[in-house]
């Protein structure tokens, strides 16, 4: 298996994901909504359970978390992955929206 890293992640407008190719047709996904702001609402996370625990997850979150900072977006954390994804990776301050209610459950 090839090893894929943040550089790797895509986002997919017209199916409201980020996306990072596993190998075949596998990939891991984190979903989004846009909100009346304009922020991009992450709302869930998926890896196929054949490929838990190999660091997909992770390695989607730095990848999107570096496509919100090199364009500037605001991201709203409601899925539970990312949110402690990013308790742990502070420097993306400033693409975290964590206002009132952002950190809500969905």
């Amino acid at each position: 298996m090839t090893e894929h890293g943040a550089s790797d992640v895509v986002r997919n407008d017209d199916a409201h994901r980020f996306e990072l190719a596993i190998e075949g047709d596998a990939i891991a996904a984190a979903y989004y909504r846009l909100d009346a702001k304009g922020r991009l609402v992450l709302t869930h996370t998926e890896v196929p359970s054949q490929y838990e625990g190999r660091g997909f997850a992770s390695a989607l979150a730095r990848g999107l978390f570096e496509i919100a900072r090199s364009r500037r977006l605001t991201l709203v954390l409601k899925c539970p992955f990312l949110r402690s994804w990013y308790a742990r990776h502070p420097e993306y301050r400033e693409v975290v929206d964590e206002s009132r209610g952002s950190f809500a459950e969905i």
